[in-house]
C-alpha cells in the first residue's frame, strides 16, 4: 500500500487487525447473539473465558488430589490403619506408590490395596513404629506376608 498523506496511513491498520478480530471470532464462535457478532462485546467476553480457563485448570488439579485423598483415607478405614502409617510403611518398604496409584488401587483392586496395607503395617511394627491411631490387626482377610513373599525380603532389611 502507498500512503499519500499521514493521516491515511496512521488510519491504515492493515492485515493484522483483521487475523487478530478473527482469533476472537474462532474463540467466541459458539457464543449467541451479539457476543459472538460484535468483536468489542466478543473481545470482553473471550477474554473473561481465558481468566476462568487458567483458574479453572488449577482448581481441577486441586480436586483431583482431593478426591484422590478421599478415596485413600476411605480405603484405610476399611483396613484399620491411618493415611500416615500407611504412607510411612510403603516409603520405609520402598513401594514407591504416588497418591493417584494408591487411589486408583483402592477403587479397581480393593485386594492389592489390601495386601499394600498389611505390607505398610507389618513394616511400621518391624521397625518398632506404634501408632494409637491404628488398630491391632487389618479387617477383612487375613494376609500372610508369605503369600505376597516380602516376609524374607523384610527380615533382611531389618538385621
Amino acid at each position: 500500500m502507498v500512503f499519500l498523506t499521514v493521516a491515511n496511513w496512521v488510519r491504515s491498520r492493515g492485515p493484522d487487525e483483521f487475523w487478530r478480530k478473527r482469533r476472537v471470532f474462532r474463540l467466541a464462535a459458539h457464543y449467541i447473539g451479539r457476543r459472538r457478532n460484535c468483536y468489542s462485546i466478543a473481545v470482553r467476553n473471550v477474554h473473561r473465558a481465558l481468566v476462568y480457563a487458567t483458574k479453572a485448570r488449577k482448581l481441577k488439579k486441586q480436586d483431583m488430589i482431593d478426591l484422590w485423598n478421599t478415596r485413600i483415607n476411605a480405603a484405610c478405614e476399611q483396613h484399620n490403619i491411618t493415611y500416615f502409617t500407611l504412607k510411612e510403611g510403603l516409603d520405609r518398604a520402598n513401594i514407591l506408590l504416588d497418591r493417584k496409584s494408591l487411589s486408583d488401587l483402592a477403587c479397581w483392586e480393593p485386594r492389592t490395596f489390601e495386601s499394600l496395607a498389611a505390607v505398610a503395617k507389618q513394616k511400621m511394627n518391624y521397625d518398632g513404629f506404634i501408632d494409637n491411631a491404628d488398630k491391632k490387626h487389618p479387617t477383612g482377610v487375613n494376609l500372610n506376608l508369605k503369600d505376597v513373599m516380602l516376609e524374607a525380603w523384610l527380615k533382611e532389611r531389618k538385621q
